[in-house]
């Protein structure tokens, strides 16, 4: 992790304003100024804001893995941006497998997003990880223009590109046409309108996303597994609402909620990086895609 700060010694504010900046509602600056805040007991701001920001030298998997088959592919999204890419990865020399679409967050296809496609595929299926930035020429390299970049597309129309990826996917030869989408923060409520708009969908894993309405909550077809954060304030809120919308309509699903982490958690890129809570979430994911997928 970058800087020199434990991120145990992050004290929780500093996390909010982090979560605050990496969702738009404060600037770069106002996140700056808000960790002066914090600039204490040894702690100073660049420190600070260098252990927030991402990592990515230290990814559990490596792009030219010899066990992995990867590429970009382009696809069609006619109700959304038309012409769409995504970074397909498989096992290499496999045969017909499931596969699992894998929906970045509010910043692009970035390496850590490409490594938990991997990662998808090192436990033997065919990931799909669309990039919301091809239209404007791919994620740039950095996180701060990747979620400025973003912002500038209608967000009906980045759901309906990822839509668009997992017909894409359903249909390519490589798969058997059993699909299911994994997400996180933004990818995880675009994960939760899947769910409810592609019946198809053998399984659904949002992490930490927002809700859809109690009205689609009725339209649910799709095997649900729910994970969030306990920490995650903004986005837990909405929580007992749809609860209460899948549970009058009859709606089966999972729900993890994980005490003491962050939202972020399972990004292993970030101080919000929650080990043990990050292990256990994905062990039951892969568990929910091997009941649903296998």
């Amino acid at each position: 992790m970058a800087g020199d700060v434990d991120p145990k010694d992050i004290p929780q504010g500093a996390f909010d304003l982090y979560d605050a900046y990496c969702h738009g509602h404060i600037s770069r600056r106002g996140f700056f100024d808000g960790l002066g805040r914090y600039a204490v007991g040894g702690l100073t701001v660049s420190s600070l804001a260098a252990c927030m920001m991402p990592d990515y030298s230290a990814l559990q998997t490596l792009e030219g893995e010899e066990s992995l088959a990867s590429e970009m592919l382009t696809y069609e999204s006619p109700e959304g941006a038309g012409a769409m890419a995504g970074y397909f990865v498989r096992p290499a020399g496999a045969d017909v497998l499931p596969g699992v679409v894998v929906v970045h967050e509010n910043r692009g296809l970035n390496p850590y997003v490409r490594d938990v496609a991997r990662r998808v595929a090192k436990a033997g299926y065919v990931a799909f990880a669309p990039d919301m930035l091809y239209p404007f020429g791919g994620y740039p390299g950095n996180d701060d223009d990747g979620r400025a970049m973003q912002a500038q597309r209608d967000t009906g129309e980045m759901v309906a590109d990822f839509m668009a990826a997992a017909d894409f996917l359903r249909g390519h030869p490589a798969t058997d046409g059993k699909i299911g989408c994994v997400g996180f923060c933004f990818g995880g409520a675009v994960t939760n309108l899947m769910a409810v708009k592609q019946p198809w969908l053998a399984c659904a894993v949002p992490y930490y996303g927002g809700w859809p309405t109690a009205e689609q909550a009725a339209s649910l077809e799709v095997p649900l597994q729910i994970h969030l954060a306990g920490l995650d304030e903004r986005v837990d809120a909405g929580w007992p609402a749809y609860k209460a919308a899948l549970d009058a309509a009859g709606k089966p699903y999972e729900i993890y909620i994980y005490e003491g982490v962050n939202h972020g958690f399972h990004n292993d890129t970030t101080p919000r990086y929650n080990a043990e809570a990050a292990n256990l979430a994905w062990s039951r994911t892969l568990e929910f895609f091997g009941k649903h997928l296998a």
